[in-house]
């Protein structure tokens, strides 16, 4: 399992990072406080703060390219 920050400031930034999880063969998701949510979904994502960083978790040890796309999103 690997984690990061980010931030999806706006409508682009969530559809862009979805059209991004979506492809992976693996599950993805997103923790903020007590909350812990499909990254595939766009519904979830939008009952976060997108004001406040948003923690990925990614269950596979192989992330790394993952990672490198969503530099554009880091906290």
């Amino acid at each position: 399992m690997n984690k990061t920050e980010i931030i999806l400031s706006n409508i682009q930034d969530v559809r862009e990072f979805v059209n991004i999880v979506v492809l992976l063969d693996y599950e993805v998701d997103l923790a903020q406080g007590r909350y812990l949510i499909d990254a595939k979904s766009i519904m979830g994502i939008f009952s976060l703060d997108l004001l406040a960083p948003i923690t990925v978790i990614a269950h596979t040890e192989y992330a790394d390219d993952f990672f490198a796309k969503l530099e554009k999103f880091k906290a």
